[in-house]
C-alpha cells in the first residue's frame, strides 16, 4: 500500500476504522458528526434501514456574531443541543456516537456535550 499523505484520505481511513465497529440501529441510531472548516453536521442515521432520522447544520443556528475564537464552539454545543431536542420529538433517546475520523476534541466535542446536555444518552 502505497503512502497516504492527503489530511483527508488520512481522515478517511480514521473514520472507516470507527465505523468499522459503530452502527446504528432503530432504537440506537448513530450520530455521525461532519466537521468543515465553517459549519458543523449532526445527523441521527439507522444504518440497517439505511435511513437518515434527523440531521442539522450550524447555518441553521441563529447567534449573535462575535469576534471570539471561540465562537464555532459555543455555535456547535448549541447545535448539538438543537438536534438533542429533534431527535426527542422522533422518540429517540440513546445513540452511539461517531465522531468522523476527527479528535474527539474542540467543536466535535462541544457538539457531543451540546446533545448530552440536551438528553441524549451515549
Amino acid at each position: 500500500m502505497s503512502r497516504i499523505t492527503s489530511q483527508i484520505e488520512r481522515r478517511k481511513w480514521r473514520h472507516a476504522r470507527v465505523r468499522s465497529k459503530v452502527a446504528g440501529t432503530s432504537e440506537k441510531p448513530r450520530l455521525c458528526v461532519f466537521r468543515s472548516n465553517k459549519y458543523i453536521n449532526g445527523s441521527l442515521v439507522d444504518d440497517v434501514k439505511g435511513v437518515t432520522l434527523v440531521s442539522i447544520n450550524t447555518k441553521k443556528i441563529k447567534t449573535p456574531k462575535s469576534d471570539s475564537p471561540f465562537n464555532k464552539v459555543n455555535v456547535s454545543m448549541e447545535a448539538g443541543r438543537e438536534l438533542a431536542k429533534l431527535a426527542k420529538e422522533k422518540g429517540v433517546e440513546a445513540v452511539v456516537f461517531d465522531r468522523g475520523g476527527y479528535r474527539f476534541a474542540g467543536r466535535v466535542k462541544a457538539f457531543a456535550d451540546g446533545a448530552r446536555e440536551g438528553g441524549l444518552k451515549f
